[in-house]
């Protein structure tokens, strides 16, 4: 009997049942972690991709999160562009100490991270990448939590703005240590003197390019927020796409377009990006793909080093924060609760790790798990944390139903 017209197991499934996966399994995880455990979906949307992701139970494959890796980056990119645009350089100008707090907890999460990693024996060179990592904050997470509490104030505004200039650091700081890595794995000179600054000169020249075409698409548009959406998202697309093709950093010409768009945009034609039903989606896929890219192997190859760099680095932020928290403005207690919302690290630390292990693979299979680990540690940790931080401060408007 000729069978052949039946489907052959195991089932192979298409890209567009791997997404659908992708979002039903993070949306009942999201809403059961928000009903029964009382905790935020993201911490629920992280935790459905490490139990689908290649480490547990496999149902997601690395074939198969290539296959949504086009979503992710949109997700990202539109958060990324979000965090530039709303990095607010006169606010620093006029409150110098704000800078001066901006700069100290960037500089003690770094080198309390690299001297602790140092300690327990990892190379200088990835114990300064794996800090330099460190000092990004999760933008995804932040922004996520702001928006579904509708946080709004004082602090929720020194949150985005120093998120938005540790993150510009980090991306910079991870491009330039790849000079140092080049020499360690002995490429050539051409290759040692120029690569990173063709990676970073030639990222920062995109995303002023791509900025200067989306405000002229902003102007031409009208202030039609479904239209410009649709912009937005074709521009973040095209700077993903030529990051790629030309090798060049998609992070550092994510931020550049967000925050030369702002510069550019002087007669306001942009509107400010609203996460609607539709980014809801890319999120939902973006934090489960990051779950995805942790295993439990891993994270139990690297549990304590990674929970070291999650505490090591968690004072590091409070300690810049808390140091110039009277001339900044700021009480004792709020700047404790601004160094929580700077807890999170999520999809931002992922794609540094990529970018430098797909340059390096040699980079080494432990820092990735020390890295990693604290990734999904903070995914899991740091949302309910942000959201206790907005609500403490005040700045949590939310209704009982958390919409």
């Amino acid at each position: 009997m000729d069978l052949s017209f039946l489907p052959r197991f195991p089932l192979a499934l298409g890209d567009l049942s791997v997404i659908a996966l992708i979002l039903l399994a993070g949306l009942a995880t999201g809403e059961l972690f928000r009903r029964v455990l009382m905790l935020p979906r993201i911490s629920g949307y992280v935790l459905a991709g490490v139990l689908l992701g290649p480490g547990t139970f496999g149902l997601l494959d690395r074939g198969m999160l290539e296959a949504a890796q086009l979503l992710f980056d949109i997700a990202l990119g539109l958060i990324l562009f979000e965090l530039g645009s709303r990095l607010d350089w006169q606010w620093f100008r006029h409150n110098r100490w704000l800078l001066a707090s901006s700069l100290a907890e960037i500089v003690f999460s770094f080198a309390l991270v690299w001297l602790l990693l140092c300690a327990l024996r990892m190379p200088l060179l990835h114990a300064a990448i794996a800090a330099a990592i460190g000092v990004a904050t999760g933008a995804s997470v932040l922004l996520v939590v702001i928006h579904d509490r509708r946080a709004d104030g004082p602090l929720t505004d020194r949150a985005v703005n120093l998120t938005a200039l540790n993150n510009v650091v980090a991306v910079v700081a991870v491009t330039m240590l790849l000079a140092p890595l080049h020499l360690q794995y002995r490429p050539g000179v051409t290759t040692l003197l120029l690569q990173p600054a063709y990676m970073l000169l030639g990222s920062i020249l995109l995303g002023y390019a791509t900025s200067v075409v989306l405000v002229l698409l902003a102007r031409w548009l009208g202030k039609r927020e479904e239209l410009q959406f649709i912009a937005l998202v074709a521009m973040v697309l095209l700077t993903v796409g030529i990051a790629k093709a030309l090798q060049l950093s998609m992070l550092v010409s994510l931020l550049a377009l967000g925050v030369m768009a702002r510069n550019r945009d002087r007669a306001r034609h942009l509107l400010p990006v609203e996460f609607g039903p539709s980014a809801q989606v890319l999120f939902v896929v973006l934090f489960v793909l990051t779950g995805a890219a942790v295993t439990l192997g891993e994270l139990a190859a690297g549990a304590g080093m990674a929970l070291a760099y999650v505490l090591i680095r968690l004072a590091g932020k409070l300690l810049g924060v808390v140091m110039f928290s009277g001339p900044s403005g700021l009480s004792t207690r709020k700047a404790g609760l601004l160094g929580l919302t700077l807890m999170p690290m999520s999809a931002t630390a992922v794609a540094m790790v990529d970018a430098t292990a797909r340059y390096y693979p040699q980079f080494g299979d432990h820092v990735v798990s020390v890295v990693l680990g604290a990734v999904l540690i903070l995914e899991l940790a740091a949302p309910l944390a942000t959201q206790i931080a907005l609500r403490a401060a005040g700045e949590s408007r939310a209704d009982a139903n958390g919409r």
